[in-house]
């Protein structure tokens, strides 16, 4: 396993790192543990390294896979039209298929959350677990202006630059964190520093959120009949739980689990406790899918 060239030598999971080319991407993969696979998948803005304390007890009974989404992390993109929803899921889809894994499940966290759904339309999941799931449009006018900003921001040659100067200081950073209602060690602020003061991840970041298109996938929520569970912090200030609430009753195998005194990064901030949320709901899952095998 080979970790990429440009990641810190004390990158969380590092060891575990390996680079994988599957058309149109070179992406960042990080593997541990054996047993079925899970797939995880980081929110907008993150890596790989949101599942620093989560990914090592998942892999005490599981082989966990963690991606860097095209453009932000350490995954290089090979095209950069391909940042929205539908692309990122068919793109991981292909590198799935590439690579053998065959997922039980997948758990996304925030957009991820979005993106483990929309696989579940592309391959066979036993399940599904979102964590603060991203699954509403912007209401209104920003429905209409946020995207367009992102996109103008994403095209302009400096501004990646200049946001990566501007944001990358401890304080801003940590500001940002705390507004999303949770809290995290000083590691995982510096971790987020160092992601936000590269300018290519900025750019990979703004350009999801400019392509970034729900409604449609939205509006299929109810023929999506994959067991899924939505985690929700309930002092989560970016995603609000309601969200994940509506969703869960929209859809036919859902189940909503509020969560409370955690924020929109509570995997980061009480790995122990998401885990013991998670781990029976796998365990529920890779029993039916294990029964579902057994010859009659």
């Amino acid at each position: 396993m080979t970790a990429p060239e440009d990641m810190p030598l004390d990158w969380p999971g590092r060891a575990a790192s390996r680079v994988i080319a599957c058309a149109p991407h070179r992406w960042h993969a990080q593997i541990m543990g054996d047993g079925p696979t899970i797939l995880v998948i980081h929110g907008a803005g993150a890596a790989t390294h949101s599942w620093r304390g989560l990914m090592p007890i998942l892999a005490l009974t599981y082989r966990v896979v963690a991606l860097d989404l095209p453009g932000q992390g350490f995954t290089r993109p090979g095209r950069r039209d391909r940042f929205g929803l539908d692309a990122t899921a068919e793109d991981i889809a292909a590198l799935i298929a590439q690579e053998g894994w065959a997922p039980l499940a997948v758990i996304g966290h925030s957009a991820g959350g979005a993106i483990a759904l929309r696989l579940a339309e592309l391959i066979p999941l036993s399940g599904v677990i979102g964590i603060n799931a991203a699954l509403g449009g912007f209401e209104g006018l920003a429905g209409m202006m946020f995207p367009f900003l992102a996109r103008s921001l994403s095209m302009t040659p400096f501004v990646p630059s200049l946001f990566a100067r501007m944001s990358g200081t401890t304080e801003r950073v940590r500001a940002l964190i705390g507004s999303t209602g949770s809290r995290i060690d000083d590691a995982g602020i510096e971790f987020y520093r160092l992601l936000v003061s590269r300018p290519a991840h900025v750019e990979g970041a703004l350009g999801m959120m400019a392509q970034w298109r729900l409604d449609e996938f939205l509006a299929r929520l109810p023929d999506i009949a994959v067991p899924t569970l939505l985690i929700a912090g309930l002092g989560d200030r970016t995603v609000p739980p309601a969200i994940s609430e509506r969703a869960a009753a929209r859809m036919p195998q859902a189940t909503y689990l509020p969560v409370e005194g955690l924020g929109h990064l509570m995997q980061e901030e009480a790995p122990d406790q998401t885990a013991a949320l998670i781990l029976p709901y796998l365990a529920t899952i890779a029993g039916d899918a294990a029964e579902r095998q057994r010859p009659d």
